[in-house]
Order: structure tokens, then C-alpha cells, then sequence
């Protein structure tokens, strides 16, 4: 059978390029516009560029805002301004505060990201221009997209306020799967700009572009107004063939995507606790009632229900669960219409009467879903009122056997308590907004809990050749959604099994599949939409998700534990989170600190280095090398000391074809380095580390960053990121990943490379040379011995010797690494 669920793919994606005048209006021209997004199995990857001109004959200021979703992370947002870039450093938000509130002190303002709608937060950023001068925005933001009610949904909120000579909205969607169903809409379209809008498609690819001329823009003719004002909507459905989901691969990262069709849907039993306290008054109680007489309609005659009503009081509409016959469903709408909202309002106790409701119901479907959804506007006032207790007693109560889901109507409730109750008993929370579609809101929410096929879901995967594996153990799933699970093959695998086993309504489950592992990494060969590693950033970002998911219901020292790993994903890959800020640098003479935050719900209220083996219990000279340099091929490590009486300077690598060249200097008094500069010929940028600080050079403007607090910035594509006394990244796509490691007793500097098969057979010079060129004798009587081996290095021979000394790439430098020893004179 066909299936028939729609899938729409949705991101949220506002632009606003606003002046401040009328005449600012006429004076700054945006005659450039480009909205650039890239899904690619599910992972959007979205780029706005904003040009503009200051037609005036003086300064004006630009004004740059953009509408993304609260889902999606800030990667990256420059500005340039005749040439000169000024980027974005995302640092961890604590440094990035104290830079903001010197700005304050200063009497500077701050620009923050803040939420403007249920879905949307808003990224605003302004910037002086001299007469004739041109800026250069651009944003850049990913997000893994979440299926919900069956649909995925691009919508692109355009709003320029002005005619634009070059706009152009690009989509392109990849979907491996295959895609079934492809349409646009738009809230703005009309004859004229549909002959603006192209659709190419084939069985898995597919490229929109809307591309209107000045004219086409044009209210009319004689008016120069734009009709660019609204939405612009992109739905499509995917092809879904095998049982066990679908995987994808891209450079030893996995995606599995799991949706089941078809499925029998579990009974419900389902307690409603609905707030009636004063504050719900009015328009609240109104719309709630309306709500619920909707959702009495969609219950299904095998599902059992009852209502909970309180404010200072607790009420039981009925002293058991009823089955939903239409009888009963009759006598429940009849029951709602009578609510009235005064009063306190006592959580707890409402809470606990639900919970034992449940523990003491009978005649209840053997196979059935049991949970709680709660509804309240406010904060306890009645009753237990220590938010704290009411969350460790309902955790208690509920003892892993129910669902707990809390709504939030408003602003005036404690979204963190709610979410943090929800989470900490297997539900969701969310935040109902006081608009005339609240009641649609209410409904679209229990739509998505209404139809449970599987429970006690485990994806299995091998143990010892996957790691850093996101969540795999899932207490519910919902037709219409999707499990995504994502982790790193950390060994050579032909194939990849999965097994998945869950209980559906009438048996146990038990589902298998295996990726060949090849075939998988090939489809996103040569691809020119494919934004990178981006099953990796995918990864990244899930994970991030989930460690601050699972923080919010940790005890206070795991809480820390996971935000210190999600902090440090957050700034190797270049996110702006909760835990990390974007600090926007400005020419002179201007508000030199905006900072871009990640706010949270809560906040929208009123007030990998590997380690070499096992522990080596070997006799340790306890020194570190100059150089560690791993052979893949061979298996080994070198422990390189170059001889530097006669240069302190050394160039250590050259590779053409990646345009990279790195040189290092040694120290006055001591043979280790301590400064290293890396070249890169696209971009053109120049780092240098040394173990006082980091300069980083692009475009004749230099950026410095210190080793006291942790920082990223990325440059054209090249990502740089400071781990807090720890160590540098360079990290660009296709090129091999440089690392530089802070030790601080002796004080140097360790350089090693990641992703080292990206190195070209051009490769070079006293360092690069032994990535593709070395190889151990086996022949020469001195190969017999145990602790000195030959190794041919570009046509010579070098005696090697084996050590155990410190390794500087490990957290725990203490511990010895095996390596063969190596003394050369550039």
C-alpha cells in the first residue's frame, strides 16, 4: 500500500532589512538579496546574504534582521564593509558577558537574539555606513528538522520592504530516500511572480528557484512598492521502503532514520488536569473548553479517559477512567461547559490525584498508553507551593509508569519548572501563546501524543565498532513523527547492522537491517549541494540538543558534567547555543560589542584525540616530544626531535593541493616549540599560535584571540577554535584538521593532524614528508631487535628507537605512549 502521509519540510526563515527613516529608507538600498538554504536529509543548512548600498551623501545606518527558528543554531554571521570582514567570534557565553557588560559600562548597546513568535527568534544587528559605501551581511544557521504530524515544512517569511534588483530564494532538497510529492505556496504569490518561480525535480533531487524582477516585485506599475511581503512555503514527501528505517553515511558518521507505517495505534488512557484558577479567566478558560470539546471528538472508542479540574481545590470529574463511547463523550462535553475559573492553584495536589488515578484504575485495555497532560497558566500558589518538591513527589508517583506532558498557557507560568517536570516523567513541554488560535494550538498538540504505535523502542547497534551514539532508547513513538539516531563508525566496517526492537499493539517487535557501508558513503559522492561533513554537524548538533535536554532533569553536579560537553561541542563546531554567544565586532568609532545569545523558552518571560592502546606500564623518560606524528599504515608512532641549534625556525609542512604550509620556532632556552604558523592559500588566512596568544590574519585585518577563554571563528569556511587553556583547532572541509595542543609545565606547544588521508602525494618537507613516505625496513639486522627499527623516509634511512614518553594530545598527559624516536636535522 501507497503511503499517504504527507511529509513537509518546515524552516522557519525570516528576513527584515529595515531603515529607520523615511529617508534612510530611499538612502540605504538592499540591491542585492539571496536566501540559500540546503536540506539535506532533513538537515537544513541556511545562508542569507544581504547587500547594501548607502545611496546618501552621509553616514546612514543599516539595520539587519533575520527571523530564524528557535530550533536552529547561529553558525556563522559576518559583515563586510568595503572590503573589510568583520566576523562573528562565537566564545562560551560567560566570557562573551563580560565583554557585553564592558560595553555596557562603556555606554554601548548590546544586540541580543530574542524570540519574537511561538517558533521564531530574531537576529538583529545595525552597522554605520559612509555615503557611497557598500555592507555585506551574512547568517548562517543549521537545524535538523523534526517531523511532526507527518510533515516537514520550509517556510521562508520574506519581508524586505523594498524593491530588491537581485532577489532570489534558492531551496535545494537531497533526499536519498527518494522524494514522492514536491509544491510551493506562498502567501504573496500572484500571476506575475508565478512566472518568477522554477521547479526542477527528479527521483531524489530537487531545486526551486524564485527569482522576481524589480518589475514582477511591484504592487503595480506606477507605485514602487513590493508585493514581497509573507510567506513562502515548500512541502514534499519522501519514498519510505524498508521496515527498519533508512541510514545514510558520510565520512564514518551515520544518520538512522526511523518512521514506521501502517501500524496498529495502542489504546489510550488519558487524564486531562486542567487549571481553573482565577488567572485562567476570560479568553483562557474559553478557549481551553473549546479545545477540549474538539479533542473529545478525536478519541478513539478504545481509549479511556477523565478530567481533572483545580485551582485552590482539586475536583475528579468522575471517580474512575471512562471508556470514550459517545455516551460518555456526550456527558464530558456537557461537563466542560460548566467551567468557570477562581481561585489559587494547587499543581501538586492535581497532579497526584491524576497519577493515582491511574495506579488504582481498572478494566483498562492489558495493552494500552497511560498519561497525564496538564494545562495550567500560572504557578503554584495553593498547596505545596516549592517547585522543587512538586517535581521530586510527581517523580516519585509517576515511578517511570506513566507520561507526563505540561502545557504552559502563557507567560506568566515557570516554564522551567513545567519543562523540567515533563522531561524528568517521559513527556514534552510546551508553551501554549495567548493568541486567537490558542484552542488550534491545544488541539495540534494532542494530535501529535494522540496516536502512540510502538513503546519501549531500543535501536541496537554493535557496541565496539560505533561510538558517541545519540539517545537509542525511546520510551514512546508516535505516528507521524520520526526517531533519529545518529553516531561514528569508529572502526573499518563492510556493513553496518542495526536491530530494533520495540512493543507494538499485539506483539513484540523485532526488525533488522544492515547498511553496506560503501554503498551508503557513495551516494553523497560528488555532489555539489552537499554542505560538508554534514551527517557529522548533524550529529554535533543532535547531541548538543540532547545533552541539554537531558541537563534540565540532572542532578546538579551530572547537570554541569553534560553542559561542559555540550559547551565544548557547541564551540568545536561552531554553534551559538545556550551555553555560547557570538560576539559581532564593528569598525571603529562604533558600538565595538554586540552579542548574539541563544535564549531558551524559559528565558520568554515576564520578570577527540584518540588514545594509543591500552595504559603502558613501561618505564616513562617523562618528557614529551617535540612532535608526535601517528603512521596509519605502519600502525606506529614517531616521536620526531629536530635538531634546532643551527635554525630555531623550521618549516615543517608544505602540500600544495590542499594550500597548506605550516612552519614552527622553537624556544630560546629550550628544544620544544613554542609558536607555530599555518598558512592557508583559500582562504587566504594566516594563524599564528603561540602559547601567549592566537593571531589570526584574513583580508589585511587581524583577530586575536587568548588562551584564557575558550572562543571559535570561522573565516570563508575555515573554522578556528580555542579550547580554554587546551588547545587550537583549524578545521576547513576536504583539508586535513591541525591541532595544536597547551602544555603548561614545561610551556609549549604539540602539533599533530586529523583526517590525515586527506593529504595529498605532494605532501612535503621535515614533518609532512613521513605522512606518505615512511615506511619501517624489515630486512636489516638491526629490524631484528625489539627496540630499534629502520625507517625509510623519502629515500634515506633513520634509526629508530623506542620510548615511552608523554603524550601531549591526551587530556591525561601523564600517561606514556609508545613511539619510536627519531632525532633529524632540517
Amino acid at each position: 500500500m501507497e503511503e499517504r502521509t504527507l511529509l513537509t519540510l518546515v524552516l522557519f526563515s525570516s528576513l527584515i532589512i529595515l531603515a529607520e527613516t523615511i529617508a534612510q529608507k530611499h538612502a540605504i538600498e538592499i540591491y542585492s538579496l539571496h536566501v540559500d538554504c540546503k536540506v539535506t536529509s532533513r538537515f537544513a543548512h541556511t545562508v542569507i546574504t544581504s547587500k547594501i548600498v548607502n545611496r546618501d551623501n552621509e553616514s546612514r545606518e543599516a539595520v539587519f534582521e533575520v527571523e530564524l527558528p528557535k530550533t536552529a543554531f547561529i553558525t556563522n554571521f559576518s559583515m563586510s564593509i568595503d572590503g573589510k570582514v568583520y566576523p562573528g567570534i562565537i566564545k562560551e557565553k560567560a566570557s562573551a558577558q563580560r565583554e557585553y557588560d564592558t560595553a555596557v559600562s562603556h555606554g554601548q548597546s548590546a544586540g541580543l537574539v530574542k524570540i519574537t513568535g511561538r517558533k521564531l527568534e530574531q537576529f538583529h544587528v545595525s552597522v554605520s555606513i559612509a555615503a557611497a559605501s557598500k555592507v555585506t551581511f551574512e547568517l548562517v544557521y543549521e537545524e535538523l528538522l523534526r517531523r511532526q504530524l507527518g510533515k516537514y515544512e520550509l517556510l521562508i517569511k520574506v519581508r524586505p520592504k523594498q524593491l530588491v534588483k537581485h532577489f532570489q530564494i534558492d531551496v535545494h532538497i537531497f533526499e536519498p530516500q527518494g522524494i514522492r510529492f514536491l509544491e510551493t505556496d506562498s502567501t504573496f504569490m500572484t500571476n506575475e511572480l508565478t512566472e518568477a518561480l522554477t521547479k526542477v525535480q527528479n527521483e531524489t533531487k530537487a531545486h526551486i528557484l524564485f527569482k522576481p524582477t524589480v518589475e514582477q516585485q511591484k504592487i503595480n506599475p506606477e507605485l514602487n512598492e513590493t508585493l514581497l511581503d509573507g510567506d513562502f512555503v515548500v512541502r514534499y514527501d519522501v519514498q519510505r521502503g524498508a521496515t527498519a528505517g533508512d541510514i545514510q553515511i558520510v565520512n564514518g558518521y551515520f544518520v538512522h532514520y526511523f518512521a514506521p507505517r501502517e501500524m496498529p495505534v495502542f489504546p489510550k488512557n488519558v487524564i486531562f488536569v486542567i487549571d481553573r484558577s482565577g488567572s485562567m479567566a476570560g479568553r483562557k478558560i474559553e478557549q481551553t473548553r473549546d479545545a477540549l470539546m474538539k479533542i473529545l471528538q478525536d478519541l478513539h472508542p478504545e481509549d479511556h479517559f477523565s478530567f481533572i479540574t483545580f485551582n485552590s481545590k482539586v475536583v475528579e470529574w468522575k471517580s474512575s477512567l471512562l471508556q470514550a463511547t459517545a455516551e460518555n463523550v456526550a456527558s464530558a462535553t456537557e461537563f466542560l461547559q460548566t467551567l468557570s475559573a477562581s481561585g489559587g492553584t494547587d499543581i501538586s495536589h492535581a497532579l497526584l490525584t491524576a497519577v493515582r488515578a491511574l495506579d488504582k484504575a481498572e478494566g483498562l485495555p492489558e495493552q494500552s498508553i497511560s498519561m497525564v497532560i496538564l494545562l495550567t497558566d500560572g504557578q503554584p500558589t495553593s498547596g505545596e507551593k516549592n517547585v522543587e518538591v512538586i517535581q521530586e513527589n510527581v517523580q516519585k508517583a509517576v515511578n517511570g509508569k506513566y507520561a507526563l506532558f505540561c502545557l504552559g498557557f502563557g507567560f506568566d507560568v515557570s516554564y522551567k519548572f513545567l519543562e523540567k517536570m515533563a522531561l524528568s516523567n517521559g513527556g514534552i513541554a510546551r508553551r501554549i501563546y495567548e493568541n486567537a488560535d490558542a484552542a488550534l494550538q491545544l488541539q495540534g498538540f494532542y494530535q501529535e501524543v494522540a496516536t502512540p504505535i510502538l513503546m519501549k523502542i531500543e535501536m541496537h547497534y554493535p557496541e565496539n565498532d560505533v561510538e558517541g551514539l545519540t539517545k537509542n532508547n525511546f520510551k514512546l513513538f508516535f505516528e507521524g513523527s520520526e526517531i533519529i539516531v545518529s553516531g561514528k563508525i569508529s572502526n573499518e566496517l563492510d556493513l553496518l547492522p542495526v536491530e530494533i526492537k520495540a512493543q507494538s499493539h499485539g506483539s513484540d517487535l523485532t526488525l533488522k537491517e544492515e547498511a553496506n557501508v560503501r554503498e551508503k558513503e557513495q551516494i553523497f559522492q560528488n555532489q555539489s549541494y552537499i554542505f560538508g561533513n554534514f551527517i557529522e554537524r548533524l550529529w554535533a548538533y543532535l547531541t548538543i540538543q540532547q545533552l541539554l535536554e537531558k541537563s534540565i532533569s540532572a542532578q546538579q553536579e551530572d547537570q554541569k558534567s553534560l553542559e561542559a560537553q555540550a559547551l565544548e561541542l557547541s564551540l568545536q563546531y561552531s554553534f551559538v547555543t545556550p551555553l555560547t554567544s557570538m560576539v559581532v565586532t564593528k569598525p571603529p568609532g562604533q558600538q565595538q560589542t554586540e552579542t548574539a545569545n541563544k535564549p531558551t523558552e524559559a528565558d520568554n518571560e515576564k520578570p577527540s584525540v584518540f588514545p594509543v592502546g591500552a595504559p603502558v606500564k613501561k618505564k616513562c623518560n617523562s618528557e614529551y616530544p617535540q612532535l608526535l606524528v601517528p603512521l596509519p599504515k605502519e600502525n606506529e608512532i614517531i616521536c620526531l626531535n629536530i635538531n634546532g641549534k643551527a635554525q630555531r625556525s623550521v618549516h615543517l609542512l608544505s602540500d600544495l593541493e590542499q594550500g597548506l604550509a605550516v612552519t614552527g620556532r622553537l624556544g630560546n632556552r629550550m628544544d620544544r616549540f613554542v609558536q607555530f604558523e599555518i598558512n592557508y592559500v583559500k582562504p587566504p588566512v594566516r594563524l599564528r599560535v603561540s602559547t601567549a596568544e592566537i593571531i589570526i590574519r584574513h583580508n589585511n585585518e587581524s583577530s586575536l584571540l587568548l588562551w584564557t577563554e575558550s572562543a571559535t571563528a570561522t573565516f570563508q569556511g575555515l573554522r578556528v577554535s580555542v579550547a580554554k587553556e587546551r588547545s587550537v583547532t583549524a578545521s576547513l572541509s576536504d583539508t586535513v584538521t591541525v591541532k595544536i595542543s597547551f602544555i603548561k609545565f614545561p610551556r609549549f606547544l604539540g602539533l599533530y593532524f586529523l583526517n590525515t588521508d586527506r593529504f595529498s602525494e605532494k605532501v612535503s618537507r621535515v614533518l609532512g614528508q613521513f605522512y606518505l613516505k615512511a615506511q619501517f625496513e624489515e630486512n636489516s639486522n638491526i629490524s631484528r631487535r625489539t627496540d630499534e627499527r629502520l625507517l625509510r623516509v623519502s629515500g634515506s634511512e633513520h634509526r629508530a628507537t623506542r620510548q615511552y614518553k608523554k603524550d601531549y594530545r591526551l587530556e591525561a598527559p601523564s600517561d606514556p605512549v609508545s613511539c619510536w624516536s627519531i632525532n633529524l636535522t632540517p
